[in-house]
């Protein structure tokens, strides 16, 4: 195995003679004698059998050689502090990666949010998220492939809290045929039409969610390709209030005139895997989330 002529210490002392303007002011910046400033800067040069420095006036600056090599060994100084930062978060118990499960009915806004705000503090933590609909984050929980979970339902075995209400309501595009009847809708009225739905990303528990009764059913794995068939006049389904809005005010969509069950309501909760045992990373992007969404709920605009 080789082993590199020079040191990270050598390197260092370089960059500071170049910051400082001078060995005298990077000995007094390292606390070192400017001897030995000197003496390593030497010996780097020896070493390399590069002219790395050159004397200008008063003040040392870097050949074109000096200057290629310090731009790669700053990499490499950058590099040896992150490693000794990422063992310090490792001892304090600082996990490596933290994987959470979030239901695709979760603000897409307050989830950004809240890695914004995890990102300061989890520098040396890999964020491993995992975007699921209806029975999907139970999955992660019950496979044990995440730490966080938030989800429309909590498993058996867990404990969560609620974070927020999500409720959906039934649309369709403005020229749909049920649009045009010009009355209140009946069950029977939705049943003669296209319902489009997203499939269930679990396969453990897998569930339905809501009325299914239509005679005439498509299923899509991706809601924002249920949200862009059914924006484009192609069916009708119930869509989370907050995912919609701009569609509503562009008339993209139309609530359908249902004479009951135009709104249906759903909660979310949070779920923290193993909360004896989470690690510093975990509770805290646990708390973030409990934050931002109270936060979120607190500062709603008002309907008039």
């Amino acid at each position: 195995m080789k082993i590199p002529r020079s040191t990270l210490e050598q390197w260092q002392v370089l960059q500071a003679i170049v910051e400082c303007g001078g060995y005298a002011q990077a000995a007094e910046a390292l606390h070192r004698s400017q001897s030995s400033v000197s003496y390593m800067v030497a010996k780097l040069q020896e070493q390399l059998g590069v002219e790395l420095l050159e004397i200008d006036g008063r003040r040392a600056r870097l050949t074109q050689n000096g200057t290629a090599l310090l731009a790669k060994a700053r990499e490499l100084l950058g590099g040896a502090f992150q490693l000794e930062q990422l063992a310090t978060s490792l001892a304090e118990g600082w996990e490596p990666q933290v994987s959470i499960a979030v239901d695709s009915l979760f603000p897409v806004e307050l989830l950004v949010q809240v890695l914004r705000d995890f990102e300061p503090w989890a520098q040396h933590t890999r964020v491993n998220l995992e975007e699921t609909v209806l029975s999907g984050s139970e999955d992660a929980l019950v496979e044990q492939r995440v730490d966080i979970a938030i989800a429309s339902r909590i498993p058996s075995g867990f404990l969560g809290d609620v974070l927020m209400d999500i409720e959906f309501v039934a649309v369709a595009h403005p020229c749909h045929a049920l649009h045009e009847l010009g009355r209140e809708l009946e069950v029977e009225d939705l049943g003669r039409n296209l319902h489009i739905v997203v499939r269930d990303s679990g396969t453990l528990n897998p569930r339905d969610h809501g009325w299914l009764s239509s005679n005439q059913r498509w299923t899509v794995t991706s809601p924002h390709t249920r949200l862009e068939m059914i924006c484009n006049g192609l069916g009708f389904g119930w869509l989370p209030e907050h995912k919609i809005r701009t569609q509503l005010e562009q008339g993209l969509l139309k609530p359908l005139p249902l004479r009951v069950g135009q709104r249906r309501k759903l909660s979310l909760s949070l779920i923290v895997a193993n909360p004896e045992v989470a690690g510093p990373a975990t509770c805290r992007l646990a708390n973030l989330i409990r934050k931002v969404v109270k936060d979120g709920i607190e500062h709603r605009p008002l309907c008039g």
